[in-house]
Parts: structure tokens; C-alpha cells; sequence
């Protein structure tokens, strides 16, 4: 069924609401749990980490938000709206401010077109800007992140891969968009080049007031950007929270294991090394109970028959493990 467009901002409520997200796909002998029941919200303005291993979902969680593809069941309002339950044509009205930044520079770019026709065509998807406008629109994007109008007249090929990272970055500001997806945008950079990216993106949330959904799987990342993070596991949320409060005391195994393998600037610095035993489980035969179970230092007989539930343990701060008090009082956690 379709629904009318609620575009009216309310600053009451998150300009994002992501509640019991699926996004399974059939196979001839199973299904994919992509994506197994996500729910989370996302502040006006704010930056918040979608973080986990390869095979968490997070990414998939993204491009389910974003409709590029097609979700299972569940709800993402925006701003009031349901998004899943838009018609084409209703959501054709919503891409202008939803927009996603690729996690691959090489590949995201129309090879074949000049830079300068690349952003031009978002604007003319848009009808945003026409003549003289246009160019001008154009060339202001370009030295917004960085590079320099002329070279709209150059082709991706004469690019970095960290300049071909802002052109990807100006073209999902040219439509002025109210919320962006991030999917990985620094993974695919040399290390020298990430702080630069991420410094970019930070000026921009900060200059223009935007909202970034930032998928990542480096915590180090998400801790130096992201004002709250959402750690995924096997297409389950396992905890979300204030960035500060989740890195300063993390309630989870599975989060206290990330953190504990993420690089530290400080060489001296000690940290408790924590080893997750075997490999991350097929999402066609998810264990059952706690889908962590089977990696977890302290699983415990009863994670094997109950789906731990969230559990609220600080202002916002929530986390789905049915031993998280326990494994705390006893200084475990």
C-alpha cells in the first residue's frame, strides 16, 4: 500500500527510525539472513557507526534503508515516513535527500564521463540547476572537498583514488541531501589518505548540519567520527549507544573483542588481548539463541536456547546479551 509524503521536519523525533529491519535473500537450499531484525534511530545532525566484520550485514542494512535493495520486513521512517512502503514513484521524491557515498572510488565512477558531467547529472535528475547556474554549482562542489573546477574537464582515470573519494563525496552533496549513507568510504584508501577523507566529511556534517550513516568495520574510525555506533554481528545488532560510552565501558564480548583488536596510536599503550575463536557463521545457518554464541570467550548453555533480548544498561547505551550483568559485576566485561 502506498503512503503519502510526510516531508515535514520535526525536531522531536530522529530524522531516522529503523525498527525489526529483515532483509533476507532466498536461495535453492536456504535463505540469506542478511540482515535479521535491526533496530536503531538516527539523531538529526548527528554521526552515527554502523560497525562490524565482514558478513555483520552493515552494509546491507545501508542499501535496505536507501531501497537499493528491496528489504524483507520491517520499518525505516524517515522523518515520519516508511520508506519501505513507498511506491516508486513516492520514493523517487525522497532520493534528493537520501543519498550514499560508495565504498569503491574505481568503481563508482562512470569512467566514460568527464567529473563535470557526473555531478551535472545529479543535478539535472533534480532540476536543481540549469546554464550558467550548473557550471557555477559545479565548480563550487569541486573546491568544497578539496580539488579545483578544471578539473571538471578531467575524465576519473587522472584521479587518485583519494580524489576520486571527494568527487564521489561532492556528487552526494550536490543535491543537498538531509541524510547520506556512507558505506565504507575510507576502506578502499591508503592510511596517509583516510584522515584527509575523514576530516572532509567531518568539516561538511559540521558546515552544512548533515546526517551520515557511516558503515565501517574499523572501530579506531568510528570512535575519532561517530557520535553514537551500532555494532552488528551476523545481521543482529549486539550493541548500540553514546560512541563514549560504548568505547569508555563496552557491555558486549563481541564489542570488547573489536576494540581490543583496533589499532592504538600510543605504541606503549597495553590493552587486554582478546582472540575470537573460529570464523564468523554462514547467515544461511545462523547458530541458534545468541548468534555470538559459538566465538564467545563466556557463552553459557542458556545463550544456546534464547535470543537474548536489548537490554537498556546507560542513557541510550543498549546491548543484547543474556549475561552482560553477570560477566560485568564479575569484571569480565
Amino acid at each position: 500500500m502506498s503512503q503519502a509524503l510526510d516531508t515535514r521536519p520535526d525536531a522531536d523525533r530522529p530524522i531516522l527510525e529503523v525498527e525489526d529491519l529483515k532483509t533476507h535473500f532466498p536461495l535453492r537450499h536456504g535463505t540469506v539472513r542478511a540482515v535479521d531484525g535491526v533496530s536503531f534511530s538516527v539523531r538529526r545532525g548527528s554521526i552515527v557507526g554502523l560497525v562490524g566484520e565482514s558478513g555483520s550485514g552493515k552494509t546491507t542494512v545501508g542499501r535496505s534503508i536507501l531501497r537499493l535493495v528491496e528489504p524483507t520486513a520491517g520499518t525505516a521512517r524517515f522523518e515520519g515516513a516508511d520508506l519501505l512502503t513507498l511506491t516508486d514513484r513516492e520514493m523517487r521524491a525522497y532520493r534528493r535527500r537520501l543519498q550514499i557515498i560508495f565504498q569503491d572510488p574505481y568503481s563508482s565512477l562512470n569512467p566514460r564521463m568527464r567529473v563535470g558531467a557526473i555531478l551535472a547529472e545529479a543535478l539535472d535528475t533534480h532540476g536543481l540547476a540549469k546554464g550558467s547556474a550548473r557550471e557555477a554549482r559545479i565548480a563550487e562542489l569541486l573546491t568544497r572537498v578539496g580539488l579545483s573546477p578544471e578539473h571538471a574537464r578531467r575524465y576519473p582515470h587522472e584521479f587518485s583514488g583519494g580524489q576520486r573519494q571527494r568527487i564521489g563525496i561532492a556528487r552526494a552533496l550536490a543535491v543537498e541531501p538531509d541524510l547520506i549513507v556512507a558505506d565504507e568510504p575510507v576502506s578502499a584508501l591508503d592510511v596517509s589518505v583516510q584522515a584527509q577523507i575523514l576530516n572532509l566529511l567531518q568539516d561538511l556534517q559540521r558546515e552544512f548540519g548533515l546526517t551520515l550513516l557511516f558503515v565501517a568495520h574499523d572501530l579506531s574510525v568510528v570512535e575519532y567520527l561517530c557520535d553514537e555506533v551500532v555494532v552488528m554481528y551476523l545481521g543482529r545488532i549486539m550493541e548500540r549507544g553514546p560512541s563514549r560510552e560504548v568505547y569508555r565501558r563496552p557491555r558486549h564480548p563481541y564489542t570488547k573483542a573489536l576494540i581490543a583488536t583496533a589499532p592504538v596510536p600510543d605504541p606503549t599503550a597495553r590493552r587486554e588481548r582478546i582472540l575470537l575463536k573460529g570464523d564468523i557463521p554462514s547467515p544461511i545457518d545462523p547458530p541458534s539463541g545468541c548468534v555470538f554464541r559459538t566465538r564467545c570467550p563466556h557463552a553459557a548453555p542458556v545463550c544456546e536456547q534464547t535470543r537474548p533480548p536489548d537490554e537498556a544498561v546507560g542513557p541510550g547505551h543498549v546491548v543484547a546479551c543474556l549475561r552482560q550483568g553477570e560477566l560485568a559485576a564479575a569484571g569480565l566485561l
